[in-house]
């Protein structure tokens, strides 16, 4: 009986036993799920971040299990099948030494220094003008306007009493050589030409009106006076500009801009006319940046023989800086954002981080890195955007959230 006793009472000690280990397996299973890395999000919706199943708030699609990584917060570990699929290739980055080359769209203009104004000479009324159109050309020695003047038909009175009293005898023959002197003077200082001033000594009648030629040709760009309207002495009558000369004017960026000079080296080829390309230089930079754009205005000189160019023509201009040094990276290689612009770098194999970078100017589809960057690591130069999305979507934020430039 006792020895049943023993039985009976080892059993419940066994069969306590058991039960405990089972209970603590149970614990350490349950332990194991309740710590496990793992949390659902939304493809659609990668902010949306949940600790069990279910559908997203935002779009109601079935949320995606995530296994976070023991990574930092910057950081993002890929296997090496992902790395295949998203096309991720690194390439070790270091300073350079090449010709950039800057594409810009620019416009022709006219020559501000190549204007001329033809201006009233006396004080009178315009009689008439010999051209009424802007664009219309004008020769040289050219008859522009008709002056009615009483000034000037008072020096031509001078001048024709003058001539006449050449023949007289004594004083009044020398006085006359003299006054006609003056005479003729005063009417070259009115503008009047050579064969004009002798043509009054054959006329009877003195005419208070007189023709104007223009002393250039060119094209009218401006009519400022009308027929009829009354000018002062030195009043603009008409504008001139020689279009042998135009100016093609473009705006660069910023950061390009640093590195101009005036005679730097520019290529320019025309949409309208696609075999022809002038080789010319920087002539001119504006010493203020546009504080809306952020773009300086340079300007170039393009020689315009046989007038084929025409003012408001779109050119293309190719600046070129020979023997610049930095460091360059495929363009695609920059993840751009609002506030920021960061690279992707492999940390160690499979572990790439975000780093902020500042940029400078972009050329053949390059750009430029300003930052110092670790010359023992290796940039992502393709898939750059493939991990960028990875790491929103298991992460739910942007890699560069809360910072700025």
């Amino acid at each position: 009986m006792k020895t049943i006793k023993k039985i009976s009472v080892l059993s419940i000690l066994f069969m306590v036993m058991a039960a405990c280990n089972t209970k603590d397996k149970e614990d350490h299973s349950k332990h194991n799920k309740s710590t496990a890395t793992t949390f659902y999000t939304c493809s659609m919706d990668p902010q949306v971040k949940e600790d069990k199943p279910g559908k997203c708030p935002i779009c109601h699609m079935e949320l995606t299990p995530i296994k976070q990584d023991d990574t930092e917060a910057n950081e993002i570990s890929l296997s090496k099948q992902q790395i295949q699929l998203g096309n991720i290739t690194t390439q070790t980055i270091s300073e350079t030494q090449s010709s950039l080359e800057q594409n810009y769209t620019g416009v022709l203009a006219i020559n501000q220094e190549k204007i001329k104004t033809l201006s009233a000479r006396a004080m009178g009324r315009i009689e008439k003008l010999y051209f009424k159109t802007v664009g219309d050309y004008v020769a040289k020695n050219q008859a522009v306007y008709q002056l009615y003047s009483e000034d000037i038909a008072i020096a031509k009175q001078d001048y024709f009493t003058a001539y006449k009293q050449l023949s007289m005898p004594g004083d009044f023959g020398k006085n006359a050589k003299n006054m006609l002197v003056t005479a003729k003077q005063k009417l070259l200082f009115y503008g009047l030409t050579n064969a004009q001033i002798e043509s009054i000594k054959t006329n009877k009648d003195v005419s208070p009106n007189t023709i104007f030629y223009s002393p250039y040709s060119g094209t009218i760009s401006e009519i400022v006076a009308t027929e009829g309207s009354y000018v002062m002495e030195g009043s603009g009558i008409i504008k001139m500009s020689d279009l042998n000369s135009l100016w093609l004017e473009t705006q660069v960026n910023v950061n390009y801009a640093k590195s101009l000079k005036i005679g730097q080296k520019a290529n320019v080829t025309f949409s309208d006319f696609p075999d022809k390309t002038i080789n010319t230089q920087v002539a001119f930079i504006n010493p203020e940046i546009n504080p809306d754009t952020r773009l300086l205005l340079i300007r170039m000189e393009i020689p315009n023989q046989g007038l084929q160019l025409k003012p408001g023509m779109q050119a293309v201009v190719k600046l070129t800086q020979s023997n610049a040094k930095g460091i360059f990276i495929p363009i695609d290689a920059v993840i751009r954002e609002e506030n920021a612009s960061y690279i992707w770098v492999e940390k160690r194999p499979g572990i790439f981080e975000n780093v902020m970078v500042e940029t400078g100017i972009e050329t053949n589809g390059m750009i430029e890195i300003k930052s110092d960057l670790d010359s023992s690591k290796k940039v992502v130069i393709t898939g750059a955007y493939a991990i960028n999305s990875e790491y929103k979507f298991r992460k739910g934020s942007d890699p560069m959230e809360g910072m700025k430039m």
